[in-house]
Order: C-alpha cells, then structure tokens, then sequence
C-alpha cells in the first residue's frame, strides 16, 4: 500500500464506519415507523430481533473495515455479511422452505456456519476467504436440491443466496490479486 492510498483509507474510514453504522440506525427505524403508521404485527421481541441482527452484520462489517484497507475485502465482507443477514431475516421472517417452524430451515443456518469456520480457518487472509465463500457458495447451492423437493421457487432464492456467496468470493480473490501485486 503506497502513503497515497494509505491517506486515501484514512479519509474514506469514516465515511464508511458512517454509512455501516448509519444505514442500520436507519434500517431499524423503517419497521419502527411502519408500526406507527400501519398496524405491523410486530411485537418487542420483533424489534429486539431486527436490532440483534442488525448489529451483528454492522458490527461483521466494521470488524472487516479495520482488517484491511483494500476496498474489495471490505466489499466481500460487507457481501458476506449481507447475505448472512437475508438468510437469517427470511428464515427467522417467514421461512424460507415452508414456514419459520419448518426444522428443515436449520440448513440454512448450517451454511453460515461454513462461512464462519471457513473465515476463522482462512485466518481472514483474502486468499483464505476466497476459497471459505466459494466453498460456503457450494453449500448453499447444495441447499437448493433439498428446497427443490419441497418448493420450486426455494430454488430459485438458493440461487440468489449462492450468487452472493460466490460475489463475495469473488471481491476476496481481487483483495488477494491486489495484495498480490503490490506485494510485487
């Protein structure tokens, strides 16, 4: 990393931290104003929920701000962390085979658990994480053919899902590209 993209970092660190942390408070409130305004079957426990979830991926998001200055494993974290936070949101929402109750939705839990141990193995290192989101891709595509047997259109949301496990990939082998070459 050259002095001039070390300083280009420290101004655009902030503004990231801002807008992470920021878009959460937001996040938070639109249900929040949407039980004023309409009658949303959201009870407290809904509320503390949605605040625990967006938490955790704010909180995954800024632990990735501070691992590395690289915009492209700060953008695979922030995809990761996202696609975690959709599945776990339908999951816990509506389900996302059947219903919230139905046990075969633990599989989706399942898959972020890949990721996670995959990241921890991986040492948070892009490389590492390029090879833990593609094989996180592989599990949840693998979870398609189990929704398949139960709903079509699951399938196609498996797919949705897998698509950001394999951007995530993707933005961690271009963190480790640049590495890389400026290593050189």
């Amino acid at each position: 990393m050259t002095m001039m993209d070390s300083k280009r970092d420290a101004r655009l660190t902030p503004v990231l931290r801002a807008v992470v942390w920021g878009g959460a408070g937001v996040a938070w409130l639109i249900p929040l104003v949407a039980k004023l305004l309409t009658d949303l079957p959201w009870t407290t426990f809904d509320f503390v929920a949605w605040g625990v979830m967006l938490l955790v991926a704010a909180s995954v998001c800024e632990v990735g701000l501070r691992l590395s200055g690289s915009l492209a494993y700060r953008a695979g974290v922030v995809v990761a962390a996202g696609t975690s936070f959709l599945i776990v949101w339908s999951n816990l929402a509506v389900g996302i085979i059947g219903n919230e109750n139905n046990p075969l939705n633990q599989i989706f839990f399942g898959v972020i658990a890949i990721a996670i141990v995959g990241a921890f193995l991986a040492r948070f290192r892009a490389n590492g994480m390029a090879l833990a989101m593609a094989v996180t891709a592989a599990a949840q595509f693998g979870t398609g053919f189990i929704a398949l047997a139960h709903e079509y259109i699951v399938f196609a949301i498996v797919g949705v899902f897998s698509l950001g496990w394999l951007l995530a990939a993707w933005l961690f082998r271009e963190a480790a590209r640049g590495a890389a070459t400026k290593a050189d």
